[in-house]
């Protein structure tokens, strides 16, 4: 199965932008041949136990050179001024989690749809008792997901028991594994994952939504009382403070903090650590299955 590059696209879209400046345009240019070299290199790593670490390494490696060399070093404020919008950063987590999850397990990719995806949320009805309806007016609600392990649903709801007249048809993923990718976690984001984890959850009870985030900007909630199934700290670390980070907007502010960002970025890399804990997450799903009456009695639970 051909995987998505979320990551790829956003480059190539920066790249037609009228608004990225001439001396930006080289930098776009030499990042688009480090992402492919990159995606060669992810492609060539062995699905086996050093797996997760020699990913991890590349990785790094990637998003240093992106993050300092291509945005923080630019001589103009554009690329550094516009990342959110431009979502150069967080877009080669999601591009990467789906290579991650298809070396460590293959049959995924195999039977499952890994990555961006819009997934089913809710299913409701527009017709009215008032009208002269034939067909019931079935939506299917979808919300988008940043990664996702999904399958996809074919359904058709009538009013004619046999199907043969009058038949709304939907199609949608159905998400088995959800999660948000948010490059900085503050705590109106927080409140917004845990309503999406809600509508997954009501959806596939069975379902697990997770929330990623690289840098921590708020103190810890537990999640214990939402849908979430947990929060994972990428780089397990919290964001550079707003008074460094103001510096940052002009190019003489990020020449004077320069040696400090990059301190940053190398003292909290991407934890191998959290990876395999997300990955042990989807060895969980692969895991549940509906319990038998020989299972429960052999183990003393279900």
């Amino acid at each position: 199965m051909a995987l998505p590059t979320p990551h790829g696209d956003k480059l190539k879209a920066l790249l037609q932008n009228d608004k990225l400046p001439n001396g930006d345009r080289k930098r776009i240019e030499k990042a688009v041949r480090q992402y492919h070299q990159w995606l060669k290199k992810l492609t060539r790593v062995s699905s086996d136990s050093h797996c997760v670490t020699e990913a991890l390494d590349l990785l790094n490696e990637y998003r240093t050179f992106l993050d300092l060399e291509v945005v923080f070093d630019s001589d103009d404020d554009f690329l550094y001024r516009q990342k959110g919008q431009l979502k150069l950063d967080n877009t080669v987590i999601e591009e990467f989690l789906p290579l991650l999850v298809a070396c460590t397990f293959p049959q995924i990719s195999e039977n499952f749809s890994i990555g961006p995806h819009s997934c089913f949320a809710a299913l409701y009805f527009t017709s009215t008792i008032g009208t002269a309806i034939t067909v019931p007016g079935a939506q299917a609600r979808t919300k988008d997901q940043d990664f996702t392990i999904s399958k996809r649903l074919y359904l058709r709801a009538s009013f004619d028991p046999e199907h043969l007249v009058a038949v709304d048809r939907l199609e949608a993923n159905l998400g088995y594994l959800c999660a948000e990718c948010k490059t900085n976690l503050d705590k109106t984001m927080f409140q917004e994952a845990c309503a999406t984890a809600h509508d997954v959850k009501t959806a596939v009870p069975g379902a697990k939504y997770l929330l990623l985030c690289e840098w921590l900007d708020m103190t810890p909630i537990s999640t214990a009382g939402t849908d979430v199934d947990e929060v994972l700290i990428l780089r397990k670390a919290k964001r550079l403070g707003s008074q460094v980070r103001s510096a940052f907007a002009t190019r003489a502010g990020r020449v004077s903090k320069r040696q400090e960002y990059a301190a940053h970025l190398s003292k909290h890399p991407f934890s191998s650590e959290v990876f395999e804990r997300f990955l042990s997450h989807v060895r969980a799903l692969l895991e549940n299955r509906v319990p038998d009456e020989g299972d429960a009695l052999s183990r003393g639970y279900f």
